[in-house]
């Protein structure tokens, strides 16, 4: 209904911009149309006005819509709209509440004495903003890139014996995405069941004939918010950036792996590949699964909440595991409220390894207020990024970092793309969010976060493996950096609430 309302009201500015400008019709006519023309601007900058939004924002979208005929409409619809995203999922959300009310907290454990109390208040916002407690009867192994993660998931799905669920962003039917399918489809003819979601921007290259094989085969597979015909399709700016495997309720993995030649280092144009994979087991999977089963019901209209799909075997853990899922089906800035609450409990450091960094503006003041604590911060981006405007925004922040004593390192032995936060050497994420803001307010995104687990140990060992691998940034010789550098980085920066 919505949509169909904005396209009226986008005919209706080009018709009566149209004769105002360009017609031969009668003045009374003209000025009929311009007015019916204002009318409608007003009427959408008071619409705007009601949004409570940041009151530069609302005037710098009103301007937009005043200045620039019909462009600053189209605009509007695309990119200011970004952040009024309850009614577009309105729907899901309440039917995901209904699912989840009968989930029963995690058993509770001594260990959680253990924590600090600002470890503590953490995890308890965390339940507050997620409804998913922590868990201390659950193991992780971290997976260091394709090498570790491919062959780990490859040895899970072959040892299924009842149901495979899978969700990824990217999917491609390139030669290790076909030798999954392999693996999908033998599994289903031999009456495993199997469910599997893609993204259908992050897949483009899953080919029709691919689908269709896993489908012949008995796979069941569904697109997540497909791409439909119509200009004022807004769902094309929410994706599914999740990347989830489980298995029988025994074994589950998330983290930054979609499935691509490129992710083992395969693609020549890109080189190598440096991520970070999570294989989780025990009762946090039961989060891990929630998430995967909500979106399948919001795609399939099927409801898989039975205790043969809840049920999971619970593991001996050596810390706190937490997992959460954002997007615009839940409370509008999670990963971000937890991002900086993360930043504001530590006491010694902060290390981050990010592929894009386009944070917003409380998370940069979170940064600049822990540096000017004394904290030491490290941030590690890729020297070289998979696109100029995510390249040129992430570097645009460099010089405040800087100013603010926060170390910056460009990775420099390939693409970075791994999405690590470590706190105090104590506390760490892993998931798929990165700190941009399409991964903080657009995406559907989901972390596990860690409390003094052996698996932050490992990424503490990783990531001053990948120091190594860095240059670091020289505050003085890159505020020397040349006009075309600076103007490309204040170009990209302008996209940055759409990168």
């Amino acid at each position: 209904m919505k949509q169909i309302r904005q396209f009226i009201l986008f005919i209706l500015l080009v018709i009566t911009l149209s004769i105002f400008l360009f017609s031969s019709f009668p003045s009374i006519i003209k000025t009929l149309s311009i007015l019916i023309y204002l009318l409608i601007l007003f009427s959408v900058s008071f619409v705007l006005m009601l949004e409570n939004r940041s009151p530069y924002k609302t005037l710098l979208w009103i301007y937009a819509l005043f200045f620039f005929p019909i462009i600053g409409y189209i605009f509007f619809i695309y990119s200011g709209q970004l952040e009024v995203k309850g009614h577009l999922f309105k729907q899901k959300r309440e039917h995901d509440k209904k699912l989840m009310q009968d989930t029963e907290p995690y058993k509770p454990s001594p260990k959680w004495d253990h924590l600090r109390e600002a470890e503590q208040s953490f995890s308890k916002l965390i339940e507050t903003l997620s409804q998913n407690s922590i868990s201390f009867y659950s193991k992780t192994k971290v997976l260091k890139n394709g090498d570790e993660t491919f062959p780990a998931i490859i040895d899970a799905l072959n040892k299924a014996k009842k149901y495979i669920h899978l969700e990824y962003y990217t999917f491609k039917s390139d030669q290790i995405g076909m030798e999954l399918i392999k693996i999908l489809c033998e599994k289903a003819k031999t009456g495993v069941e199997i469910r599997f979601i893609y993204d259908a921007i992050g897949s483009v290259g899953l080919s029709k004939s691919a689908v269709d094989k896993m489908r012949e085969a008995g796979v069941n597979v569904h697109c997540f918010l497909p791409v439909k015909h119509g200009f004022f399709n807004q769902k094309l700016n929410f994706r599914n950036h999740r990347k989830i495997v489980v298995i029988d309720g025994k074994i589950g993995f998330v983290g930054g792996l979609n499935v691509g030649d490129e992710y083992l280092g395969n693609n020549p144009k890109i080189g190598f590949w440096r991520d970070t994979h999570l294989c989780l087991e025990g009762e946090a999977l039961t989060s891990l699964h929630a998430t995967f089963l909500l979106d399948w019901a919001y795609v399939s209209d099927e409801n898989l909440f039975t205790s043969k799909y809840m049920a999971v075997e619970r593991a001996e853990g050596d810390g706190g595991i937490q997992i959460v899922s954002s997007g615009p089906d839940s409370s509008q800035g999670v990963m971000s409220n937890l991002y900086y609450s993360m930043i504001t409990t530590a006491k010694k450091s902060i290390w981050i390894a990010t592929p894009y960094f386009v944070p917003n503006k409380a998370l940069r003041t979170a940064l600049e207020m822990a540096a000017a604590r004394g904290v030491e911060i490290k941030l590690i981006v890729p020297q070289i990024n998979d696109g100029f405007l995510t390249q040129y925004a992430t570097r645009s922040y460099f010089p405040e970092l800087l100013r603010n004593d926060i170390e910056v390192y460009m990775y420099c032995k390939g693409f970075l793309h791994g999405k690590i936060m470590i706190i105090d050497g104590q506390m760490a994420s892993v998931g798929t969010a990165n700190m941009d803001l399409r991964s903080l307010h657009l995406n559907f995104e989901i972390n596990a976060f860690l409390f003094h687990t052996e698996s932050i140990k490992e990424l503490i060992n990783h990531y001053m493996e990948d120091l190594g691998e860095c240059e670091k940034v020289d505050k003085k010789r890159y505020h020397n950096r040349g006009l075309l550098v600076r103007t490309k980085e204040s170009f990209a920066r302008l996209f940055s609430p759409v990168l």
